[in-house]
C-alpha cells in the first residue's frame, strides 16, 4: 500500500513528523514497535514547501568522515542547491525516526518528489 502525502504549503518538521508516523506504522491498529511496517510513504511537491526566509540561511547540517578535520558544514541554501528540497525533507525525516535496525528500512519505503 502507497501513502500520499502532498507537502504543498505545510511546514518542513510538520511534515517530517507525520511522514515518521506512517513510515512507523503508528495509524494502524495492529502498531507494534518490533513488527516492520510494509506501507510505502510517497511525498509530493516537496519544493512548494513553506519555509521562512531566513531558515536556508541559518539552518546547517553537519557530516563528519571520523577523520581528524573530516567535519563539514552545509547551509540549507547549499544543499537545496546541490542536492534539491527532497534531500531536506529526507534528512528531517531521518532525524524523527528512532535510532534503531528499522530506521535504514525505513528509509527505503520513503520517496519523495519535487
Amino acid at each position: 500500500m502507497e501513502i500520499l502525502i502532498d507537502a504543498q504549503n505545510k511546514r518542513l518538521g510538520n511534515l517530517a513528523s507525520e511522514v515518521a508516523h506512517k513510515l512507523m506504522g503508528k495509524h494502524e491498529p495492529t502498531f507494534s514497535r518490533h513488527a516492520p511496517v510494509r506501507h510505502e510513504v510517497k511525498v509530493i511537491n516537496a519544493s512548494k514547501l513553506s519555509i521562512p526566509e531566513k531558515k536556508p540561511k541559518q539552518k546547517t547540517y553537519v557530516r563528519y568522515s571520523g577523520h581528524p578535520s573530516g567535519i563539514k558544514y552545509e547551509t540549507m541554501r547549499e544543499l537545496v542547491a546541490k542536492k534539491g528540497y527532497s534531500e531536506v525533507v529526507r534528512l528531517a525525516v531521518f532525524g524523527m525516526l528512532p535510532r534503531n535496525r528499522q530506521r535504514p528500512l525505513a528509509m527505503k519505503r520513503l520517496s519523495v518528489s519535487e
